[in-house]
């Protein structure tokens, strides 16, 4: 009786007085191991996380810190990057290779360490040295604080989709014999829901990915592109979502019934199972608007309602032409910041440094490649060369040699960047960085280029959100066309596309003191040198500067 009378009086004192909501330590074990997987009726060896594909969902909420012990297992060096994760003051833990971090070398572990600081949404992990991300990456979950509701319906429940890419063969050997042969790699053989390449011709063992819903309940599809090199359609056939948040950033809703998402992109959208229960197609496709060979393998899944019988008919869609531009462009101009009372849009106004970085590819001279020339990825003329040894640890310790800060602000020459280019295609190779003040603000305009052959690049920013205040085909005209800019409401993301021959206009506060990447997230583009970095000093203090590295950051 005594006990009883004590749990009560514990349970009513915690009800009246509950102690203060804090934030937990979420604490991960990822073990990098190979693992034989058969897809498309055929096997081969993996590397993986915990022997999964895709990897493990890691949970946490607002606030939370994260800690993931990698340890790695395989023949590859391997490196984790926390793709959006905002990385406060803990730039050690970004994950690019030779950027923050030498690899983890086999048989080595490392802890990362960060903080989920102002972020609820989902986000994605991933490899981020060579082509491991093809099958090394997973879904972050970041939920809002306790007793925080979302600024939507709250869902039945929650549902994650991950989109990927399939390779029949080994793809480190994809990737080597390009940049050996110098000619572009070889092509995908499929693309998977949740690791699933779904029903193929010549394959009938090959399934997809199942949706289950019940008849009136509403879901919160996390859906996030892991592939490699393919900009996606995503569409379920006679159902409409409506989309609330895209990289961690929750946006004004708005209904479609395709989804537009670039590699590196994560889209949470809300789907009413409110049609007649049924059985209905689930599929992804390509996107590419210019001359550029894809993969052009369509993938299916389906969404299924409670209560049919086991052989029921298939609705089906039809998905966009994969040059289908009005498409994408109608789902990107669509997305607008909630910039709630609770949830501000923070566009800087006042620009510090105003930068124009013409992106595409060039040709430079190769003399052990198959035709004598290798494709190059170029920013302002510049071919990045990875370091061998990390950029940041060189920017703490002040060892010279590694880098300069000269990356050039605009385009060494002016030319009509997206017309019949007929300048020279040759670039100039060097490992440079864009040098900028604490919390100093900046504005690029991402301009591509037509050389050799117009394509859309999804371009990602770590460590950083940006807002995308501007976007349009041919030539960014500095004149005209900022008194079109959205200072208002404009998307918040990390990871935007910039359209075939055309341009966007990014806007960020540097309020992180580190060494961070911005590059293509194509990986053949990343892999080719279509990649730069932005140095962000000290500001004041401690609270303003990168602490120390960890006593177990990976050596070169």
């Amino acid at each position: 009786m005594a006990y009883q009378l004590s749990a009560i009086l514990l349970f009513l004192a915690a009800v009246l007085f509950p102690a203060p909501v804090e934030s937990a330590v979420r604490q991960y074990q990822f073990n990098v191991v190979m693992k034989n997987v058969t897809k498309l009726c055929a096997t081969k060896s993996i590397v993986t996380v915990n022997g999964k594909f895709p990897g493990p969902t890691l949970y946490a909420r607002e606030g939370d810190a994260v800690n993931v012990k990698v340890t790695n297992k395989v023949k590859y060096n391997v490196t984790i990057h926390w793709h959006g994760v905002r990385q406060l003051r803990t730039g050690w833990a970004d994950g690019p290779g030779y950027i923050t971090q030498c690899p983890i070398q086999t048989g080595q572990s490392y802890v990362y360490n960060f903080t989920l600081v102002g972020q609820r949404g989902t986000l994605l992990w991933h490899a981020h040295i060579s082509w491991l991300r093809a099958t090394l990456h997973g879904a972050i979950v970041i939920l809002p604080k306790k007793n925080v509701p979302y600024p939507f319906p709250k869902p039945h429940k929650e549902k994650l989709i991950v989109l990927g890419e399939w390779w029949k063969s080994d793809v480190e050997t994809v990737i080597n014999q390009a940049m050996q042969t110098g000619l572009p790699p070889n092509l995908s053989d499929a693309h998977t829901i949740n690791g699933r390449p779904g029903p193929v011709p010549n394959c009938s063992l090959s399934s997809g990915y199942t949706l289950h819903v019940k008849s009136g309940k509403t879901y919160l599809l996390r859906i996030i592109n892991a592939a490699l090199n393919d900009d996606l359609f995503f569409r379920i056939a006679n159902h409409n979502l409506t989309v609330v948040d895209v990289d961690a950033c929750y946006t004004k809703p708005f209904k479609t019934d395709t989804i537009f998402i670039a590699p590196g992109q994560t889209t949470n959208a809300l789907l009413t199972a409110d049609q007649e229960p049924g059985k209905y197609l689930i599929a992804i496709s390509p996107f590419m608007d210019t001359v550029v060979p894809i993969d052009n393998m369509i993938d299916t899944g389906s969404l299924r309602y409670k209560g049919l019988p086991p052989f029921p008919k298939t609705t089906l869609t039809a998905m966009p032409p994969k040059n289908a531009t009005p498409v994408a462009k109608t789902f990107l101009n669509s997305l607008r910041s909630l910039n709630s009372k609770q949830f501000p849009s923070k566009v800087p106004l006042a620009i510090d440094h105003s930068l124009l970085f013409t992106i595409g590819v060039g040709v430079n001279p190769c003399a052990t490649c198959v035709n004598g020339t290798q494709t190059v990825g170029v920013i302002n003329n510049v071919t990045f060369v990875m370091p061998s040894t990390a950029l940041l640890q060189a920017h703490y310790y002040g060892i010279g040699g590694v880098f300069t800060d000269d990356f050039p602000g605009n385009p060494p020459t002016t030319y009509n960047y997206t017309g019949n280019v007929t300048t020279n295609m040759q670039t100039l190779n060097g490992t440079r960085v864009y040098r900028v003040a604490y919390n100093s603000t900046v504005q690029v305009v991402l301009q591509g280029t037509s050389i050799i052959a117009p394509e859309s690049h999804p371009t990602h920013l770590h460590g950083h959100n940006f807002y995308t205040v501007g976007s349009g085909l041919g030539n960014y005209d500095p004149e005209k066309d900022p008194k079109s800019f959205n200072l208002v409401d404009p998307v918040e993301r990390n990871t935007m596309s910039v359209p075939t021959a055309g341009w966007i206009v990014i806007r960020f506060q540097a309020d992180n003191p580190g060494v961070w990447f911005l590059h293509c997230h194509l990986e053949v583009h990343t892999s080719w040198g279509l990649k730069m970095a932005f140095l962000v000093d000290n500001g004041e203090g401690p609270t303003e500067s990168l602490p120390p590295p960890p006593s177990d950051l990976p050596k070169c």
